[in-house]
């Protein structure tokens, strides 16, 4: 080997990187006879900038009069004839069929301010979609500066979290973004990686952390070099950085990853840390993983992919070994305990949470149903009593996301109202789902513009109406208030974040639920639950009390002031005295409103 290989294999990543003397470039195309590296900085001149071979099918070389910013990209010389693509490790480029530009990751300016990620127990989600949360101009996407600029309104909510949607470059400027065609760029038209940045920035400086939803059990499908990327294929399928066989089938075309080739297992690792190492993100939300797993997202033993688990698990090996404060969230939606099982546990894929669909669909069924004696408690309170890995927050916990307001589903609201969301009934169901996923065990996850009560569905030319905060400024306070309760704002309801719940009384034939959160029994600890899903309000209605004393209503979600059409019915601070009640020595009396929530806690002493 001689010393200029030497030289290359010294810097070490994959991609264009920026050095003192230039960029160094490095590719894998294992079926190459020749490569070479274009762009801007030589003219486009396909033979001014020739790579060398390394050992694995890798290209690398460095050049000299590169720099961050130039256009570039590869090209191929191949037994398929000669081959132009852009740069698999892209970290930003011109448009999705455009060019790659090299992109010096080190040169943004972080600051100096420190962030530290809440723990998992505290923390509130608010999921949202890059092009529709802030539009600013009619007729083109938001942007991640449209989200900074909605940052103060979303801590002031109280929000902690935000989970983002796909944001990586994909055709047009109009997606969910969950088909990436670049995955390890961001969405030009987003603001690209320093648009990126500069959010997770800001978010760090108001004490919001940053998921990040990445999608790994498909590609594209479409504007992707990706494909066939040095020419060689089976079967007229992908080529070497896909399966090339049955186990390519998805559901959006033949582009499942080679979870099996070392070099895309690297390649989806690197992308997965990158995002938390170089742009800081506090958490990863993997999409659909069950098409990870398995060719057909289900226990199918004869299409199971061992080596996708395997992927997954190096993954979340790693992560938990560097940064054991960072959150992964499966989609799975299974209710499988391996997802969230350490991976040093038989089968265990070590994800710090999952979606939960035990919770989610049997609590829009309750809250849509419309005849109150078609509601089922019984099915409310094993949603509510879910757990995985022993854990109640292993689990995240929501009655709208994406997937749940589209596809022929509509928000909460919508399902209920059929065509008029302010309505007295969408309302009061809608604030009832929202103050049960907050005080349920779990990780809280509120859907963008459910505090706006967002009618309709989600869609990625459907931008949030930011005008009717206005119009519903009392339904935001709603949740505004719940998410403080949550956290513990008023010092005496650490118990909705504690790791135990007690169901009290689970009454199906009034339609009521009422159950104890708390990490200890201490005053201000205990956190008293009780919701009513019935049209019918209730007065002096008894159950038992976890201790003796006065019993402060901390929330009653059918005050006035939350909704002109509320009903304000009285519900007054209780008093609980030592006569057994459902199995517990002590009792009060409480009055709850139709279709309402109540929340009482005790001061501390």
């Amino acid at each position: 080997m001689d010393q200029n290989i030497q030289e290359q294999i010294k810097i070490e990543g994959m991609g264009a990187i920026v050095q003192p003397n230039g960029v160094h470039f490095r590719v894998w195309a294992p079926n190459a006879t020749e490569v070479f590296v274009t762009g801007s900085f030589n003219k486009w001149n396909n033979q001014a900038n020739k790579l060398d071979r390394e050992d694995n099918g890798y290209w690398a070389g460095l050049v000299e009069n590169a720099k961050n910013g130039d256009e570039y990209k590869y090209l191929l010389k191949t037994p398929s004839g000669d081959l132009s693509r852009n740069d698999p490790y892209a970290r930003v480029l011109t448009n999705s069929v455009g060019n790659s530009l090299v992109y010096d990751h080190t040169a943004f300016d972080w600051g100096d301010a420190g962030y530290d990620m809440p723990t998992w127990n505290k923390l509130v989600i608010y999921e949202l979609h890059t092009g529709t949360f802030n539009v600013k101009e009619e007729g083109k996407p938001g942007d991640m500066y449209g989200v900074i600029e909605k940052l103060p309104y979303l801590r002031d909510l109280g929000i902690n979290a935000i989970e983002i949607m796909p944001p990586f470059e994909f055709p047009g400027g109009f997606s969910w973004g969950y088909n990436p065609a670049h995955p390890f760029a961001i969405e030009s038209e987003y603001g690209g990686p320093d648009g990126f940045k500069a959010l997770i920035k800001a978010a760090h400086e108001h004490g919001i952390a940053i998921i990040l939803d990445v999608v790994y059990n498909h590609f594209g499908p479409t504007d992707m070099d990706l494909w066939q990327f040095d020419g060689w294929n089976e079967n007229d399928k992908g080529g070497i950085y896909f399966y090339n066989d049955w186990k390519s089938e998805t559901p959006w075309g033949d582009t499942r990853p080679d979870y099996g080739r070392n070099e895309v297992r690297q390649y989806i690792r690197d992308n997965a840390m990158m995002w938390l190492e170089e742009y800081r993100v506090d958490g990863l939300r993997m999409d659909m993983i069950p098409y990870i797993r398995n060719v057909h997202a289900d226990e199918d033993p004869g299409s199971v992919l061992n080596d996708g688990s395997s992927l997954l698990q190096w993954i979340n090996g790693e992560i938990a070994e560097k940064f054991p404060w960072k959150l992964t969230i499966a989609e799975d939606l299974h209710g499988l305990d391996s997802i969230t099982n350490p991976v040093s546990e038989w089968e265990g894929l070590g994800f710090g949470a999952q979606w939960d669909a035990d919770f989610v669909h049997p609590i829009r069924e309750a809250l849509i149903t419309q005849d109150d004696a078609n509601r089922d408690m019984e099915t409310v309170q094993n949603a509510l009593m879910r757990q995985y890995s022993g854990n109640p927050f292993k689990r995240v916990v929501y009655t709208e996301s994406h997937d749940e307001v589209a596809n022929g589903k509509a928000r909460v609201a919508e399902e209920i109202a059929n065509g008029d969301v302010n309505n007295w009934y969408s309302k009061k169901r809608a604030s009832l789902g929202i103050a049960m996923v907050l005080t349920a065990p779990g990780i809280p996850m509120i859907f963008q513009g459910h505090e706006l009560l967002e009618d309709k569905w989600f869609s990625d030319t459907d931008p949030i109406d930011w005008k009717r905060l206005k119009e519903f400024n009392g339904f935001a306070k709603l949740h505004r208030d719940l998410i403080k309760l949550r956290l513990n704002y008023g010092n005496n309801t650490e118990g909705l974040s504690g790791i135990n719940t007690h169901v009290i009384r689970l009454d199906n034939e009034k339609k009521l639920i009422a159950y104890h959160r708390f990490q200890t029994l201490e005053k201000g600890n205990s956190t008293m639950v009780i919701l009513n899903f019935s049209n019918n309000g209730y007065s002096d209605y008894r159950i038992g009390f976890p201790s003796e004393g006065v019993w402060k209503i901390r929330f009653n979600s059918d005050w006035e002031g939350y909704d002109k059409d509320f009903g304000d019915f009285t519900s007054l601070d209780t008093e609980a005295f030592k006569d057994e009640c459902d199995a517990l020595p002590y009792s009060a009396n409480i009055s709850i409103a139709p279709y309402s929530s109540l929340i009482l806690s005790q001061d501390r002493g």
